[in-house]
């Protein structure tokens, strides 16, 4: 073999080499369908700055600083969350002897919540009489149950239907 061949042949193994320690890949590309593509890293490498990795941005476009009072990272503790909505059951509408519904409220959620149901109390015809509204706390993965008031006991004895929506947003 030439002296030239032998470059080109050195040449292209430490390319190779560089690009496989670097993990340049062209079978994980993370764009289109069709599985091609490259990228100048591995999708298995970890790039979150909040994994307790040093990272340091030095791009100048960026709209805060990485390491200033901007809005950058939570200092190591972690956000506090919403729960999502909770889900209302009906157990009891009111009446005559129970002036009030009685609700059950069950949080599918990770985290503890506190949620806002409102029922609408109803006379035959379906027109609205009353409304009653309460807070109640629900531990993650709990189910409470509430009772809500009619506050106008006048209209206690024209009800018939309590309505109310199937989930309670957190409040």
């Amino acid at each position: 073999m030439t002296s030239r061949g032998k470059t080109l042949r050195l040449t292209a193994v430490s390319t190779l080499v560089v690009l496989a320690l670097t993990g340049f890949s062209t079978g994980r590309g993370h764009g289109g369908g069709d599985g091609g593509g490259g990228g100048c890293s591995s999708s298995s490498q970890n790039h979150d700055s909040s994994s307790g990795g040093s990272h340091r941005d030095y791009d100048d476009d960026d709209d805060y600083d990485d390491y200033g009072s901007g809005s950058g990272g939570s200092g190591g503790t972690e956000a506090s969350t919403s729960p999502d909505a909770a889900t209302v059951t009906l157990v009891d509408c009111a009446s005559e002897e129970t002036p009030y519904a009685t609700v059950e409220v069950a949080n599918t959620d990770t985290v503890d919540g506190t949620f806002s149901v409102t029922v609408a109390f109803k006379d035959a015809a379906g027109e609205e009489l009353d409304s009653g509204t309460e807070e109640v706390f629900v531990p993650a993965g709990g189910t409470t149950p509430v009772r809500i008031p009619v506050n106008d006991t006048e209209s206690v004895p024209l009800i018939e239907e309590c309505a109310l929506d199937s989930y309670a947003p957190a409040a």
